[in-house]
């Protein structure tokens, strides 16, 4: 890796770290932790520029990049944000589930806790840092490819979004299950189409030296999306509150990539 590489990381951990910080005093203020989500989105947006900027690649490839970035993060930090003010002061189960394991310690271990998600993004972003520091004159299939697939997953994951919420926001939906849309085909189809999104970024760094290597960016994404706070945390408030409706869902309906519902 280059100088400007580990010049360009420091700066975004740094810009990072105060970003996370802030929303910590934030959250603390509000007494709500929620907020770090909306944080973790909207930091990408901030650190993209930064590396577009400073990093010295191919003008276009830069737009490119950025621009994918940009629309991902306002999207979704947006989206966010909107939905944990509509919930405040009520927090994420995540959030008060973690509150009363580290009451203890709680300022102080959601501090950690915030500049780990500020870790992450960094690590995150780093396929379109590779983009941005690629002098290449002229963008390659691959990162054509990456691209389309990206537009793919965000067209996806919003169409997704927009049907969730006009679903909700009928009364005559209450306590019933979503099945419209992508929905009949997909239990989650919203983290499929971010999976998409995240594949995507890693094809258009592929065009880049070394842009193979951050492979684990998707991977992470798909990871917590299957084992960690997608899915499984997901799923466990809906047999809740939707019980045998929802456990028929599942029954019929495929978790993750949209599929044809079993009869």
């Amino acid at each position: 890796m280059t100088h400007d590489f580990w010049f360009l990381i420091g700066i975004g951990t740094a810009v990072a770290f105060v970003l996370f910080a802030l929303t910590w005093l934030l959250s603390l203020k509000l007494n709500n932790f929620s907020f770090v989500d909306v944080t973790w989105s909207y930091a990408l947006a901030v650190i993209a520029p930064i590396y577009a900027l400073l990093g010295g690649g191919f003008t276009q490839r830069k737009i490119i990049a950025v621009t994918m970035a940009v629309i991902w993060s306002v999207r979704l930090g947006t989206y966010l944000f909107f939905r944990v003010k509509s919930h405040h002061p009520h927090e994420d189960v995540r959030y008060a589930v973690l509150r009363e394991k580290w009451k203890d310690g709680l300022a102080k271990n959601f501090f950690f806790f915030f500049q780990a998600q500020a870790l992450l993004i960094v690590l995150l972003a780093v396929p379109v840092l590779l983009a941005c520091l690629n002098p290449a004159p002229q963008l390659s299939l691959i990162e054509i490819v990456g691209a389309v697939i990206w537009l793919v997953g965000i067209c996806g994951e919003g169409l997704s979004d927009a049907q969730m919420q006009r679903f909700k926001s009928d009364p005559a939906s209450k306590g019933k299950v979503c099945r419209v849309g992508l929905w009949r085909y997909s239990r989650h189809p919203n983290y499929f189409f971010e999976s998409v999104v995240w594949w995507g970024f890693w094809l258009v760094a592929c065009g880049s030296p070394w842009g193979w290597a951050t492979v684990y960016a998707p991977a992470l994404i798909l990871y917590f999306l299957l084992r960690v706070t997608g899915i499984p945390l997901t799923e466990e408030c809906a047999v809740k509150s939707k019980g045998d409706a929802y456990r028929e869902y599942q029954r019929t309906t495929s978790a993750f990539v949209p599929w044809p519902p079993k009869s």
